[in-house]
């Protein structure tokens, strides 16, 4: 039997070093049959990212303008071949078992999802390296995720039929967008949580995935409670919200296998290799 083609869909803008990491730890994966979609938001060229991992199945498509996020991940959609998507932002990382481990766990689900590892980091010769790290696991309680979500869509995996019904992602809703496919695919699929923290998140203090100013961000809020039916919705501080009791008691244990080593890109030892 043939493998299972993965589609992997990356939306970026201006963060070459950074897809550079992720695809260096896509390189790494023990699973390997790959196609790599890279949607340059109207960034600067990406391109050296095809040309440094020839080995691999890259496809760069150019967005004529920039239409942020999801319109991209959208774009990414209509280049899928493979069975599965993976979905992962830029700036994320996955340890090297991540993606044959999801695969093996979908064998009873429609969409699964891991725990992650969330790291602030410093820049050092071009190369992202962990300051802090903290484990981000959860009960998958889908009651409780209309409240607060605890799904993480870099690295999850799921069915290519999931769209057929389900559409593209929602471009109405900008900052919730992963909510939102969540609790759309809960309603008419398997959605499986995977206990092992085998995805990277990145942050950082100086600015990052977690710093969105709050009144911005409360119009989409509305928009995802209204579509939903979810009734008020806090936007507290991401960290405040953790320490809520109602989020920390559906904590959970995890399976920990990064070793905290960075993700060294070929990009980063070409310019070590120039300085």
């Amino acid at each position: 039997m043939a493998a299972s083609l993965i589609s992997i869909i990356i939306p970026t803008y201006n963060r070459l070093g950074y897809i550079s990491e992720l695809i260096e730890s896509l390189w790494r994966q023990t699973y390997r049959h790959l196609q790599i979609i890279v949607v340059n938001d109207a960034g600067e060229p990406v391109d050296a990212v095809k040309d440094l991992y020839p080995e691999l199945d890259i496809t760069i498509v150019n967005m004529n303008q920039n239409l942020k996020h999801v319109h991209a991940r959208n774009r990414g959609l209509e280049l899928v071949k493979g069975d599965y998507i993976l979905l992962c932002d830029d700036d994320d990382l996955l340890v090297p078992t991540h993606i044959e481990r999801m695969l093996k766990e979908i064998a009873d689900a429609d969409l699964v999802y891991s725990d992650v590892e969330i790291f602030d980091y410093i820049l050092q010769d071009s190369t992202r390296r962990a300051t802090k790290r903290f484990v981000f696991a959860y009960e998958h309680d889908e009651a409780a995720m209309r409240r607060f979500s605890t799904f993480v869509s870099s690295g999850c995996l799921y069915r290519r039929e999931l769209h057929d019904r389900l559409g593209p992602f929602d471009t109405k809703m900008y900052h919730y967008w992963d909510w939102d496919f969540f609790l759309r695919a809960v309603d008419h699929f398997r959605v499986k949580r995977v206990p092992v923290a085998s995805a990277l998140y990145a942050f950082s203090q100086q600015g990052g995935n977690m710093s969105g100013q709050h009144e911005d961000m409360r119009p989409y809020l509305d928009k995802l409670s209204a579509k939903h039916g979810l009734g008020e919705l806090p936007t507290k501080n991401f960290f405040v919200l953790l320490e809520e009791p109602e989020v920390r008691s559906r904590k959970a244990v995890t399976e920990i296998v990064w070793d905290g080593e960075p993700i060294v890109s070929r990009l980063a030892s070409k310019q070590e290799q120039v300085e």
